[in-house]
């Protein structure tokens, strides 16, 4: 059976500017309500943003494509875990600061199969300085199973 997916996206650098006078918690929170569009990229693996507070994120995706062994592609479990971890970080940094991630580490526990449902991940802060941040994701399936979790080392950049 062949199928597709179609979507379209907003070219990025007018809500990159609209958000460079928000807060980062002003910008998630501004993603959440639709005030500003979802990134390109939480389009293209079908996630979306659930809650938003300061110090943490929720997203949430549903399992649905797979691999030959029908389960689902580690670079999908990395990728919601990285975004996850950084929008957290993102949460606690002033108007005007940014970030990007320097490292990722990734602990696969289960595989997400069409029986994991919807999957959510949720990523917290664990410590943010002048230059750097760390944050922490974990992935459960709907049944609250442990399926994945990461470790992140941000680089905070902007003002100083």
């Amino acid at each position: 059976m062949t199928r597709s997916r179609t979507y379209t996206w907003e070219e990025p650098s007018g809500p990159v500017r609209a958000a460079a006078s928000m807060s980062g918690l002003e910008v998630m929170r501004a993603l959440l309500v639709g005030e500003l569009p979802p990134p390109p990229m939480l389009q293209t693996v079908g996630g979306q943003l659930a809650e938003v507070e300061a110090g943490r994120v929720v997203f949430t995706i549903k399992a649905a494509e797979y691999n030959p062994l029908g389960t689902v592609h580690g670079g999908l479990f990395a990728t919601v875990l990285d975004s996850a971890c950084g929008c957290a970080v993102q949460t606690r940094l002033d108007a005007g600061v940014g970030y990007t991630s320097l490292d990722l580490s990734v602990k696969f526990l289960r595989a997400m199969t069409a029986e994991s449902g919807d999957v959510r991940c949720v990523g917290t802060v664990t410590h943010v300085g002048r230059r750097t941040a760390l944050a922490e994701a974990r992935m459960t399936d709907e049944d609250d199973r442990l399926l994945a979790t990461a470790t992140s080392s941000c680089l905070i950049f902007g003002k100083p």
